[in-house]
């Protein structure tokens, strides 16, 4: 809790502030690790962006607010690929944003290995990495 006279962050600090919690990556990067298995790519974007733009393929799709629940390796709700606290996970948001948060968010249940796409997908398919034709009805 912030003290009376302290004035509340705003998005532009707190993002700043959490992104120094960890290293971010680019989407070349993400796209070794996780062919190489060494990361999950978990996209967070809602479905009518998935929908527009397509997926990444092999990434675990998982809506921003199920997130903690399906990637908490303790938890009764978890994925299969949430094996343990040491999982390295790469959040893809839309821009890079809305990830950034989710990561954070993940550091707090104890993924300290948790990072986010720098640029999110559209960097990701600026980059020219593969993407999937958008899921079908």
């Amino acid at each position: 809790m912030s003290a009376p006279d302290e004035r509340p962050a705003g998005i532009d600090e707190l993002l700043e502030r959490v992104r120094r919690g960890y290293e971010r990556v680019g989407p070349h990067e993400a796209h070794a690790a996780a062919r190489t298995g060494q990361a999950l790519l978990v996209d967070i974007r809602y479905a009518a962006l998935r929908e527009r733009d397509g997926l990444i393929p092999g990434a675990v799709v998982v809506e921003r607010n199920e997130l903690e629940w399906r990637l908490d390796p303790r938890g009764s709700h978890r994925l299969p690929e949430a094996t343990g606290h040491d999982l390295r996970i790469v959040v893809v948001c839309n821009e890079g944003y809305a990830s950034s948060l989710a990561a954070a968010s993940l550091h707090q249940i104890g993924l300290r290995r948790a990072t986010d796409l720098i640029g999110g997908f559209q960097a990701w398919r600026s980059a020219g990495l593969p993407v999937s034709p958008r899921p079908g009805p």
